[in-house]
């Protein structure tokens, strides 16, 4: 029986009209959204192909790896290296409940590094693995668009190949890039410090986003000594400014030193390490310097101008919902489109992408209630909206609802750090509009409170479910009072 698309709702072409291309999918990135399309598309029919850069764990031009920025040089080792980093306090946690550890306890970090860099390698295999059960042809090396139909792929030893497909997926991600200050050739970035040869003494950090307070956490959780320096008032805007105030007090309290409203002006080799200059006219001297303020797309060698596909000035494609360029039959998911940045909601864009193109399903990627964490320690998780956020987009009042207590853990190791959590609530519907919790295990708690919220849970619903006792989740069931009304069209101060 002849396979049929259904490409937006309209019937597309049989497979046997479809017998001068190559393949029905060519595949340009082989991370998380371009597996999972792949991946998906064969499992309806398609014939698929995937190209993807040599592997090295820090990337470059030139060089990438199947499995991406998550599993390569993002979320997994990231995720690692915080596991790694947590021991410290757990350490200094233990004493209180009977565990005598001598003052000296050691620390290898080219062990830890080894362990790492075996486990992405690990993964790599993996992926490569999934690809090839799931039947889809792999090819190695740079891909970059001839024609709306035409593929080139430059293998590593140079040689050139053509393949030709019915659709084309871009899925080539982002990298970190580095600030265009003097002496900015001094600096790293996230690809670099996952993959330090020495673990670093003293460590400056230029951001306030996920990247830069996660290793703020990790750098301070390994014993460096951390300046953490970024423009605005409080670390990680975007999010709820109530939760960015208990971040900001928690890194501190960690010993992580703070420096807000202050950018890097330049940068200067010395005898005792890298000179720090910034705009206050204060010098720091250090072992390394993080730049992890941003990324850009991963581009500008795929030849999009010359087929008809546009971009922003930026290099980020432009798509619409489904996902399709400005060239019909050309598409593409992940951090290459800058819509949100997750390595989930690229599997997401991906499986859209099949269902819509192959699965005869047309189906548009949902980005409302998208939960998020923020691996700092302890880490930050938030689904829905923030408070600023509700009441822009509600007309009726918001109810906050907010608790910050001692963890039951911290009562006895005497740690200071409270866990903290809110609620937002539209306060005509009682449907709650976003949850908060900066604490141990936010990331897995945050997950099943995004279920709830997935749903249209209630305020009602929230406090008409049993708690589980005793932990810290319970305490999202139990706040039962209200923290502060607000008034529907009400300005919060949000430039911090």
């Amino acid at each position: 029986m002849a396979r049929k698309m259904l490409i937006d709702g309209e019937l597309g072409q049989t497979a046997a009209d479809e017998k001068q291309y190559d393949f029905d999918l060519f595949v340009i990135g082989a991370g998380s959204g371009g597996v999972r399309a792949s991946r998906t598309s064969a499992a309806f029919g398609a014939k698929v192909a995937i190209c993807e850069l040599p592997f090295h764990p820090i990337s470059s031009e030139v060089i990438g790896g199947v499995g991406g920025t998550c599993v390569i040089r993002g979320c997994v080792p990231k995720k690692i290296l915080v596991y790694a980093a947590q021991f410290r306090g757990e350490f200094e946690d233990s004493r209180n409940f009977g565990w005598e550890l001598s003052d000296e306890i050691g620390f290898n970090w080219k062990k830890l590094l080894h362990n790492k860099t075996q486990e992405i390698i690990r993964l790599n295999g993996i992926y490569k693995r999934l690809l090839s059960n799931a039947g889809v042809t792999m090819f190695e090396g740079e891909g970059k668009l001839i024609d709306a139909h035409s593929v080139e792929v430059t293998q590593p030893d140079g040689t050139e190949k053509q393949y030709s497909a019915k659709h084309i997926l871009i899925a080539t991600g982002s990298r970190a890039q580095l600030v265009n200050i003097p002496g900015k050739e001094l600096a790293i970035t996230s690809d670099e410090a996952l993959s330090l040869d020495e673990l670093p003494k003293r460590a400056v950090i230029l951001g306030g986003g996920y990247i830069a307070v996660e290793f703020a956490s990790i750098w301070r959780g390994m014993g460096a000594e951390v300046d953490l320096f970024y423009r605005k008032e409080l670390p990680l805007r975007g999010f709820d400014d109530e939760m960015r105030v208990v971040v900001a007090k928690n890194l501190e309290g960690r010993g992580i030193r703070l420096h807000p409203g202050t950018n890097l002006t330049e940068l200067r080799q010395s005898e005792d390490g890298i000179r720090v200059l910034t705009d206050h006219g204060d010098e720091f001297t250090t072992d390394v310097v993080l730049f992890a303020t941003g990324r850009l797309p991963n581009t500008k060698r795929l030849n999009l101008q010359a087929v008809g596909v546009e971009v922003d000035k930026t290099g980020v494609i432009k798509v619409d919902e489904y996902s399709c360029t400005t060239v019909p039959n050309i598409w593409a998911v992940g951090d290459v489109t800058n819509r949100i940045n997750l390595t989930p909601v690229a599997l997401m864009e991906g499986t859209c992408f099949s269902k819509t193109v192959f699965g005869g399903q047309p189906t548009k990627p949902d980005y409302i209630n998208v939960p998020c964490a923020v691996f700092c320690i302890p880490p930050l998780s938030v689904v829905g909206l923030n408070e600023q956020q509700a009441l822009e987009q509600t007309k009726s009042d918001i109810l906050v609802y907010t608790s910050s207590f001692n963890p039951m853990k911290n009562t006895i190791s005497g740690r200071q750090e409270k866990t903290t959590m809110k609620l937002v609530v539209d306060a005509e519907t009682d449907k709650v509009l976003g949850a908060s919790m900066c604490g141990p295990d936010a990331p897995e708690i945050m997950q099943g409170i995004a279920v709830a919220l997935k749903c249209g849970a209630t305020k009602a619903q929230f406090d008409s479910t049993v708690g589980i006792h005793p932990s810290a989740a319970e305490e999202f069931v139990t706040m039962r009072s209200i923290t502060r009304r607000v008034a529907a069209g009400t300005k919060l101060k949000t430039n911090l």
